[in-house]
């Protein structure tokens, strides 16, 4: 007998947003460690957020609906209150029920800024990294560094002279319109001379000879070589050198003391002064040599040991955590300006990463 086709829009709902997730979907090991690390967190949430006034988003909330705008690759703020209104999956893992009013775009960013200007990237990364020390995930002698470009949130146009250089002959006036058409040929433009006027810690760089200079800036890990789960990150202003120094930085803060520890890394970081850094560091440089018209830093001393081969197939791990970032966690172009939230988010999209690297080495084990 063939069935009615008709539409009953029906008042009530009976069972939980509990009942409607199965118990084998893949967010669930997500949220059982993202609530864990907001538990950590919540008497820093304390010190944000004042005792008087009308009551705003909860910090645990606008935090997992940030990590769902990674994980799902929703690239906008209104797309993810959209979700948000239908999606029973985003309700439950954000928390809210199945009549709970969805925010305004405007106000949830509004509320988003101020967990911005606060630490709590950094201290949310730091929660799950000791997850997966406690779980026994991570290597404490053996890590990789590496560095990758961040596009900014800002145009070719907008990279025009400073006010301070006169003598630079001003472009031709630009057609008329919202988007006018703009002839940089023959025109030197440098980060000395030159500052977009979008943003303006943006700097005109390109990593490799031959492919197009961008306004970006420089995004970098530091990962452990047993599983490949990030331990650090840095955002710094685009640079040939910034690659070099936030590693040092990063290599500081290697938890182990006294322990020697190894450090792998591209051609980039085959330095003389970057390698006998490393050394006073009491860190082993596992850099690939670069004997390209000239004498490679790192000599047989350290790459006559099977650990520095280990060591050059294990970097490559890094490659992978970027790739994510950039394809999935909308890291590829960001769309914040300064490095300060563009690291916020850097490191958020970190931990995201290792969420769900975390998660998958969990059922692969189970």
């Amino acid at each position: 007998m063939r069935g009615d086709d008709q539409t009953q829009n029906e008042m009530f709902s009976y069972g939980s947003l509990e009942e409607r997730i199965p118990a084998d979907h893949p967010l669930r090991p997500i949220r059982q460690m993202v609530d864990e690390a907001l538990e950590a967190l919540s008497p820093r949430f304390d010190e944000l957020y004042g005792d008087s006034g009308r009551p705003s988003i909860a910090p645990e909330r606008l935090l997992r609906a940030l990590l769902l705008q990674m994980l799902y690759t929703v690239r906008s703020e209104r797309m993810l209150m959209e979700q948000l209104n239908y999606n029973l999956l985003f309700r439950w893992f954000v928390g809210l029920g199945m009549n709970d009013e969805v925010w305004h775009p405007t106000v949830f960013t509004k509320n988003r800024d101020r967990l911005l200007e606060g630490d709590i990237a950094q201290e949310f990364f730091a929660q799950v990294v000791e997850q997966a020390k406690r779980k026994r995930l991570l290597s404490s002698e053996h890590f990789t560094v590496d560095g990758t470009l961040i596009e900014a949130w800002a145009g070719q146009k907008s990279f025009q002279p400073k006010q301070e250089n006169d003598s630079l002959k001003p472009p031709p006036p630009p057609d008329p319109g919202s988007n006018p058409t703009i002839d940089f040929r023959r025109q030197e433009r440098r980060n000395d001379t030159h500052q977009s006027k979008t943003d303006p810690s943006a700097r005109l760089y390109k990593k490799t000879r031959g492919a197009e200079a961008k306004l970006c800036y420089l995004g970098h890990l530091l990962t452990e070589n047993r599983n490949g789960l990030v331990v650090n990150t840095r955002v710094t202003l685009a640079s040939g050198t910034a690659e070099r120094e936030a590693a040092v930085e990063m290599a500081t803060e290697i938890p182990g003391g006294s322990s020697r520890v190894t450090l792998g890394g591209d051609r980039g970081y085959d330095v003389h002064s970057f390698v006998e850094q490393l050394r006073e560091l009491n860190v082993t440089p596992h850099v690939a040599q670069n004997t390209s018209q000239r004498r490679s830093a790192v000599d047989e001393r350290t790459t006559r040991h099977a650990g520095y081969g280990v060591s050059q197939r294990r970097r490559k791990r890094v490659e992978e955590v970027f790739g994510w970032m950039k394809s999935i966690a909308l890291m590829r172009k960001t769309r914040f300006r300064g490095p300060d939230r563009v690291g916020w988010m850097f490191t958020f999209a970190a931990a995201a990463y290792n969420l769900v690297r975390m998660r998958n080495l969990a059922l692969a084990a189970a």
